[in-house]
């Protein structure tokens, strides 16, 4: 099975059978919006089935047969090692079950109604509720890897990262990997990283990842200017889940994924990481990031200016800081860590 492969949807290989009389085919099975679409081997269509008419034949037993209501010759049986796509369909069914309303007297049009308006309840509030679920329930691993899987496709798009910027390479740390944890350290990231030629000044991942592009560290800058740019993304972090983010270019189906199979599909990172470099950068709470320089005891004089250089004047943040400063490394470190990158 393959999870968004080429569009975005679901897609599986089962055994269709037309009627009673027909030998069952092998068949691959498309999840779309509202649609089961049931093709053959060369890609030709055989069959289209409503979600909102599927029903499980054989509950809780395997391999799952699926039919449509009101046709019990025509089948479509899934194997256990599809149990991705067993499982989406059967919380589908839940949810459209819940939201058909009973039986009764009431005159079709008042049902016909009332089924409309549950069906775009659910159409509104699902994407998000199934967000907010996989935020609540992701484990703090599986955020760090969603960053180290984001991470890749953006180093793809810009230089590479620079030597020994990784962890757990398995190498002994250079004294210039010593150098980016300590500052790190100092400014309360869980990890930063150098990016060579990256369009951004700096980006914030998921999982506490920090990437900043390797001028950053130029011979020429002050360690105060990449200390801002580190907290900076450390108070837009705050400010909204970077996970959250991803899933929201992800969609239902990327969202689906990472709960069942604990990762994203490769194109919703691939999107992600172009958006994170065409963006605009954004602009932190100036109260949230003058607090930040001050917890921090790091003059925001320097960052200012080279946002202002380049165009993003903040708000002047200096007189919301601390009089009370400490470096933020030792130069033999600023000079080790600049050792990191080629160019530096």
């Amino acid at each position: 099975m393959t999870a968004l492969k080429r569009y975005e949807r679901l897609e599986a290989t089962g055994l269709w059978r037309a009627g009673p009389r027909s030998q069952r085919r092998e068949v691959v099975v498309s999840l779309g919006e509202a649609t089961l679409t049931i093709t053959d081997m060369r890609d030709r269509v055989l069959a289209h089935w409503s979600l909102a008419a599927l029903e499980r034949r054989n509950p809780g037993v395997l391999p799952a047969i699926y039919g449509p209501d009101g046709d019990p010759d025509e089948t479509l049986e899934f194997e256990g090692s599809e149990s991705v796509m067993i499982d989406a369909l059967d919380r589908i069914r839940s949810a459209i079950h819940r939201t058909r309303p009973r039986r009764g007297r009431v005159r079709t049009a008042v049902v016909t109604g009332i089924a409309a308006v549950l069906g775009l309840t659910l159409l509104a509030w699902a994407p998000v509720g199934l967000r907010r679920h996989a935020l609540a329930v992701v484990p703090a691993v599986t955020r760090i890897e969603v960053g180290q899987e984001l991470l890749r496709r953006v180093a793809r798009l810009t230089g590479p990262l620079c030597a020994g910027t990784l962890r757990n390479t398995g190498a002994p740390a250079r004294d210039g990997t010593k150098a980016l944890a300590l500052l790190a350290t100092r400014t309360g990231a869980r990890q930063i990283v150098l990016l060579t030629d990256s369009p951004q000044p700096s980006l914030h991942l998921p999982g506490g990842l920090v990437a900043l592009d390797s001028q950053l560290v130029a011979p020429s800058e002050d360690p105060a200017v990449a200390a801002g740019y580190i907290l900076r993304e450390r108070v837009l972090a705050n400010e909204e889940d970077p996970l959250d983010l991803v899933l929201r270019k992800a969609g239902p189906l990327g969202v689906l994924s990472l709960l069942t199979r604990g990762t994203l599909p490769a194109r919703a990172l691939d999107r992600y990481a172009e958006t994170l470099l065409t963006s605009a950068p954004e602009t932190p709470d100036p109260a949230a990031l003058a607090q930040a320089f001050a917890a921090a005891q790091i003059p925001p004089g320097p960052f200012l200016a080279a946002e202002a250089a380049s165009g993003r004047p903040l708000p002047d943040i200096a007189a919301s800081g601390t009089a009370e400063v400490r470096p933020v490394l030792e130069d033999q470190d600023w000079v080790q860590l600049q050792g990191l990158c080629p160019t530096g």
